[in-house]
C-alpha cells in the first residue's frame, strides 16, 4: 500500500532520474532516442504519482479512506483535459 510519503519519495526518485538522463545525454553516455524513450516513461510515471496523490487527498477530504485510491492507467492520466 502506497502512502503519501512513499509516493513523494518515488516522485523525488523520478525527478532525479530525469536529471541523470539529461546529464547522460550531455556527456554522450546515451543517445537522444534513448533519453527521449526513458523520459517519456518517467513523465508518465510522474503524472500517475501526482494523480494518485490528488485522488488520495480528494478521498481524505470527502471522508473516505485514501488507501482505496488506485494508480490509474497511463492512457487515463495522459489524456486529462485542462
Amino acid at each position: 500500500m502506497a502512502t503519501d510519503k512513499s509516493i513523494h519519495q518515488h516522485i523525488t526518485d523520478l525527478v532525479a532520474e530525469e536529471h541523470e538522463l539529461r546529464q547522460q545525454l550531455s556527456s554522450g553516455e546515451i543517445s537522444r532516442d534513448e533519453e527521449n524513450s526513458r523520459l517519456k516513461e518517467v513523465e508518465v510515471s510522474l503524472d500517475q504519482c501526482w494523480d494518485l496523490l490528488r485522488q488520495r487527498q480528494a478521498r481524505r477530504d470527502a471522508g473516505f479512506n485514501p488507501d482505496d485510491a488506485q494508480v490509474r492507467p497511463a492512457d487515463v492520466v495522459e489524456d486529462y483535459k485542462n
